[in-house]
């Protein structure tokens, strides 16, 4: 799959591509069904696929004060849309010269012109240009004076209506990893490179593996049954705290997964953690010798939880 950058031209053999436009934060499955009515097009007419994405989140470039909400990274929702089979994705590195665009510019100059695409979809509630001065009939019927056609996709509904990032985000937070996980096709799951930490795990038997949280949405504070992704491409179970440790001073935000039956060094390695079960919230232990027995049950019910995947 091919990376593109929206400061620079775009390559000819690209031109004429069917367009799929929005943030895609978690690739959902309303996401899925804008994504996979661009594919259907573009093999339909012969035509290349590509996903445009933004990088950061306008949200971020309006509000940087914004608590974290991120459900993937950029490296990650590539991953997702190259299997999705996308030909190429055009990230949109989102600054003052995009966010002060009058919706008209995009549409003329940017997907007209700069990338040349023939076709362009959307969610039916997507808007865009300065003040968001740019919606789906905009683009709609100024598309079409200058060749470009546009097509809108509803939003996917369930029995509590429609799919959408937010309704993940809010399940997360009450630990509900399995709502997550069906609204989002897959488990939630936080990509960060492994970090030196005061190593008092090993010291007791469970030697963790500390991972930033960055920029993703925080879902609640607690014990959770994990699997690893780990840098050699093996899968493996696990029981992880994340929060800020309240057995420990000082307190410090971090996602610590024990990997079960693993044994290694993963320092400034990159993992993935993806989060299958919510166990318990996080507490406060008097003693060492509490804390370990209780990590010790963690562990047998996140072994217990994770048994029907097989690892």
């Amino acid at each position: 799959m091919i990376l593109l950058d929206h400061r620079d031209p775009m390559p000819e053999n690209l031109r004429g591509a069917i367009l799929a436009l929005g943030n895609f934060d978690g690739f959902h499955q309303g996401h899925q069904a804008v994504i996979g009515t661009a594919i259907d097009w573009a093999r339909r007419e012969g035509r290349p696929a590509i996903v445009a994405t933004f990088s950061p989140h306008p949200m971020r470039y309006f509000r940087p004060e914004t608590p974290p909400f991120r459900l993937t990274r950029l490296d990650q929702r590539m991953e997702l849309f190259e299997a999705a089979g996308v030909d190429a994705v055009l990230v949109f590195f989102f600054d003052a010269s995009l966010a002060e665009m009058p919706a008209e510019r995009w549409i003329e100059d940017v997907i007209a012109r700069h990338i040349g695409a023939a076709g362009v979809v959307t969610g039916e509630d997507f808007t865009f240009g300065q003040r968001r001065g740019g919606n789906t009939d905009l683009l709609r019927t100024l598309g079409a004076t200058v060749g470009v056609t546009a097509r809108t996709v509803g939003a996917v509904h369930d029995a509590q209506g429609p799919i959408s990032s937010s309704r993940i985000r809010a399940a997360l937070q009450a630990g509900d990893c399995d709502e997550a996980a069906r609204l989002l096709t897959r488990p939630f799951a936080i990509r960060g490179t492994v970090q030196h930490g005061d190593k008092l795990g090993r010291t007791i038997g469970f030697p963790t593996a500390n991972v930033d949280v960055g920029d993703y949405l925080r879902p609640r504070y607690g014990i959770y049954a994990v699997t690893g992704l780990l840098p050699d491409g093996r899968r493996v179970g696990g029981a992880a705290n994340l929060g800020i440790r309240p057995s420990f001073d000082p307190p410090k935000e971090l996602l610590e997964p024990y990997f079960f039956d693993f044994s290694g060094d993963l320092y400034d390695q990159e993992i993935e953690v993806a989060f299958h079960s919510f166990l318990r919230p996080e507490a406060k232990f008097d003693s060492l010798e509490e804390l370990t027995a209780q990590i010790a049950r963690d562990c047998d019910e996140a072994r217990t939880r994770l048994a029907p995947l097989a690892l």
